[in-house]
This record gives C-alpha cells, sequence and structure tokens, in this order.
C-alpha cells in the first residue's frame, strides 16, 4: 500500500499524520460474509477468524456461577474510519451473544459493552493481544450484552520513516470514531448504541472516563473528520472506570501531597521540589471548588485526608474486614493493631494509613512522577509529537530543565493536553456527557493519588451524576474485585433483561 502523510490543521497532526490512506465503508454487514462454525480450543484467539468475515464461536467463559458455554457470532476486523492512518489499529471486533448456557438468547436491544484494552497509552489491537476477551468482557457476553473490542493507535506507534503517529490525541480521536462507528449502524446491527458502557483500567480506564466526560466535543471534529468517523454522535450511556489515572498535568501535585514523605528504595525525594509541587496542588484543589459528600464542604488539601478516610478508606476496610471469617478478621487485626474494629466498624489515622501503605508497597515514582525531568515516562511519551518521543507537558518540569524560569508549555501543546483530561470537560454541565458512572480503586495502588480518583467523582457528583465509586482495601493496581455486581449495575441502569 502506498504510504501518505498528511494533516487535518488539528494539535500537531497527530490524530491523522502517518498511515494507509484507504476506502472503507461504514456499514457493517458490508464486511461480513462466511457464518462458517468455529469452535476454538483453550489457547485459540479470536483473531484467527479470517479478517472481515462473521463466524459462529462457541467459549467456555469464566462466570460468578462457574463455566458457562457461551455461542457468538464474532464479526472480525471491521475498519471503523473511511481514511485511516493504520487500519491494523484502527478497526474493532463485535460480538454478538447467540447463546447463553445452551439456552437461545436475542442480544438485539441488549447495551453494548465497550471493551477499552489499553495500557499505557500504547497502541492496542482489538481488545488487547490477538483480541482475546479480558475478564469483564468475558463476563459482559455471558450476561447477554453484546460486546465490542476496539483497536486504537498509542504512544508506541511509529512508521518506517521514524515518524510517531498515535501521540495524543490519537487514541481518544480512534475510540471516539468506534463510537460514531456504532452509532452510525445502530439500524442494521445487534445492540442498542444509546446504551454504549464504556470499561477500561489504568490508562484505559482514564480513557473510558474521557469518553464518558467529553461526548460530542466540537474540539474532537477536526480529527475525526480527518480520519472519515461516521458523522454520528461520539457520547455513551455509561462509563466504567477502573483505577483510572487522570488528570496528568495536576498529577505530580497530587503526588507529591500523598507520597511526598514516602521515601523511594534510594531515599526521600527532593523535599524543596515536593513542597513547590505540593503547593501547586494546594492552589489547583482550592481553584476546583468541589463539595464533598454529606456536607462536608469545600474540599481542600488541608481537609482531603479527613475526607478520604471517612468517605472511602475506613468504608473501604470496614467491608474487608466484615468479609472475613471471625478467624481471619482476629488474624488481619492482630496484624494491624494500629485498626481499631468496634461495633463492626473501623478507625483509624491518616499518618497510619500511609505507613501501611509504605510497609507494604511503598512509593512507586521518583519526583516528578508524571512529567518526568527526563521526558521518559509514559505521560511524557503520550504527549509526544511526530518527530519527538516524549515531551515535557507542564510549565514545573520544562522550567527545572530548561534553568529558565519563565518558560511555558506552548499552546498547541496545552489544547492537547486538555483533550486528554476528562476533568476540563467536567468544569460545568455539559450534554454529552455520560449519565452513569461506576469507579473502583484499589487503596494500595502506587500508580496515583486518591485524590486524583476522588477528585474524578467529586466532579461527576457536583454535576448531578449517578455515580457508583468505592475503594477495595488493600488491593493494588488493576483491581476488579466486583466484576459481578458491575454487569448487575449495567443491567439495572440500562433496564436490560435477557431476551430468551
Amino acid at each position: 500500500m502506498r504510504r501518505i502523510f498528511g494533516h487535518c490543521g488539528c494539535l500537531d497532526h497527530q490524530c491523522c499524520s502517518g498511515g494507509w490512506h484507504g476506502y472503507v465503508g461504514y456499514h457493517l454487514y458490508h464486511y461480513v460474509t462466511d457464518d462458517s462454525e468455529h469452535n476454538p480450543g483453550s489457547g485459540d484467539r479470536s483473531s484467527s477468524v479470517p479478517s472481515g468475515q462473521v463466524h459462529r464461536v462457541t467459549k467456555s467463559l469464566r462466570t460468578a456461577v462457574g463455566e458457562v458455554e457461551v455461542t457468538f457470532k464474532l464479526y472480525s476486523d471491521i475498519t471503523y474510519v473511511t481514511r485511516p492512518v493504520d487500519p491494523a489499529y484502527q478497526c474493532l471486533h463485535v460480538c454478538v451473544p447467540l447463546k447463553i448456557g445452551g439456552v437461545e438468547v436475542d442480544a438485539s436491544n441488549a447495551p453494548i459493552f465497550l471493551a477499552i484494552e489499553v495500557a499505557g497509552y500504547w497502541a492496542s489491537k482489538m481488545g488487547g493481544a490477538g483480541g482475546v476477551l479480558g475478564p469483564n468482557a468475558s463476563l459482559a457476553l455471558a450476561s447477554g450484552f453484546v460486546v465490542v473490542c476496539p483497536g486504537c493507535r498509542g504512544s508506541d506507534n511509529v512508521a518506517s520513516d521514524g515518524t510517531y503517529y498515535g501521540k495524543a490525541p490519537a487514541a481518544i480521536v480512534d475510540l471516539k470514531s468506534a463510537v460514531r462507528y456504532l452509532h452510525h449502524n445502530d439500524a442494521v446491527m445487534p445492540g442498542d448504541a444509546k446504551k454504549i458502557v464504556s470499561a477500561g483500567g489504568s490508562a484505559g480506564g482514564a480513557l473510558s472516563a474521557l469518553l464518558g466526560s467529553s461526548g460530542d466535543s466540537e474540539l474532537y471534529k477536526p480529527c475525526l473528520d480527518e480520519l472519515g468517523a461516521a458523522d454520528a454522535s461520539d457520547a455513551i450511556f455509561a462509563s466504567g472506570c477502573f483505577c483510572p489515572v487522570v488528570d496528568l498535568e495536576n498529577a505530580d501535585g497530587a503526588y507529591e501531597w500523598m507520597f511526598g514523605t514516602m521515601p523511594l528504595k534510594t531515599g526521600l525525594v527532593d523535599q524543596k521540589l515536593s513542597a513547590e509541587l505540593k503547593q501547586a496542588f494546594a492552589e489547583y484543589q482550592l481553584s476546583l471548588g468541589l463539595q464533598g459528600k454529606n456536607g462536608f464542604g469545600t474540599v481542600t488539601a488541608e481537609n482531603y485526608d479527613d475526607y478520604l478516610l471517612q468517605t472511602y478508606l475506613v468504608p473501604a476496610a470496614t467491608r474487608y474486614l466484615t468479609d472475613l471469617s471471625e478467624e481471619k478478621r482476629a488474624q488481619y487485626l492482630a496484624e494491624n493493631p494500629w485498626i481499631s474494629w468496634v461495633d463492626g466498624k473501623t478507625s483509624f489515622s491518616w499518618n497510619d494509613y500511609l505507613k501501611h501503605f509504605e510497609k507494604v508497597v511503598g512509593r512507586k515514582y521518583d519526583l516528578p512522577a508524571f512529567d518526568s525531568f527526563s521526558r521518559d515516562s509514559y505521560a511524557n511519551l503520550l504527549f509526544g509529537d511526530s518527530k519527538t518521543n516524549g515531551r515535557h507537558f507542564t510549565d514545573f518540569s520544562l522550567r527545572h530543565t530548561t534553568g529558565n524560569p519563565n518558560a511555558a508549555i506552548d499552546d498547541e501543546l496545552k489544547k492537547i493536553v486538555k483533550l486528554m483530561n476528562p476533568m476540563y470537560f467536567l468544569s460545568d454541565e455539559r450534554a454529552g456527557c455520560a449519565e452513569h458512572w461506576w469507579i473502583r480503586h484499589g487503596t494500595l495502588d502506587p500508580y496515583t493519588s486518591l485524590t486524583v480518583i476522588a477528585n474524578l467523582v467529586l466532579a461527576l457528583e457536583n454535576l448531578g451524576k449517578d455515580v457508583n465509586a468505592l475503594m477495595y482495601w488493600d488491593a493494588r493496581h488493576g483491581a476488579n474485585l466486583d466484576p459481578t455486581a458491575f454487569m448487575q449495575w449495567i443491567s439495572d441502569i440500562t433496564g436490560y433483561r435477557i431476551a430468551r
């Protein structure tokens, strides 16, 4: 195929530069012609199905009630834009359940579960390596939902001439294109595009939050138009976010607020720089004006420890200990005497919690955690451009590395950074923002500050959104400890029950 390079005039050309050029129509059924039976073995992958075909697949999927045999139609390798930069990534699989446990089901009006299998903002091929269904996607299929696994470009995409073509905002533009494809084809394909529920973890959780918050924003239109995305909505119904690492341009200060005095194996980070970042976080937090639940008032850097304790940490520890047997509970409390257990409820201090965190996990990142001085963190690489692999995206790191106290990130990059931050779209009510949110995070997750997660929840709650948020006690990055409840939540908010 002929290589082309072009641009749409949008944000450093990362959404559309450097790739293959070709026309791919929108309609799902233009690409699926074979209806053969396919029964993969345990090691088989859905990507083994020939590109552009439909196959009838039977798999045993793990659920809360054990293994369940699910038969579904797999529509594979469907390019979702008409002018793809790289069709190997800008395509999707659609899985439509036909039988669950041997019983025929009708998924014509089922919710669409959009599985975002992205890690580290790297490129993703149709829901992960080879298109294998992840745990949530498998459970969604076994619950009778239509499952869509979109691929997308990422920060590690590089052309043969060394040009980078997956830097921000490529990933979110691709995912929005996939959502537009589903809306455009709603009348001719199974599933209800008015009930799209996205889900992802870590960077995938951040992208799920961004999809949910920025639906139909005009800011992405130039990129979407250049790719030939369908002229349809890119809003979704609900967003599932597991350990979403969001608000990257403010995350360094939040990280120091929580972990500033927690040493790395090599010792404490520079305390003077840590204090500067903490002060920046305090100013940012105050500017948000977020109001806590139950009459707490404005949540600030000075009272955030109290808010986290009463809203997330104490309830998480209480649930955890309640679920243990008496013997195991007594053992856990003996090993953690800093936790008080009275009348079925825990209590402890913020400082004791931090000591527990340090003992079990410890600080993960050097200072700055996200906009690294060496420009080699995944966040630096996300905000690179077509010629530069990693760039600074905050004034703090740019000024430190250049020695220029007046240095500032250029306006074009600032726009890109905003396009990757759901908090930017939650400052006021928007018609395209999803109404329903499921947010989960582990209390021993060292990948970002707890305040980052709590701020996302607060911003949504302050807008009156339906938010189901909690933290898992002693759980680490990527935890998903109540997946069956997640599926039930989807059924409840969509009103869907399996049609047999």
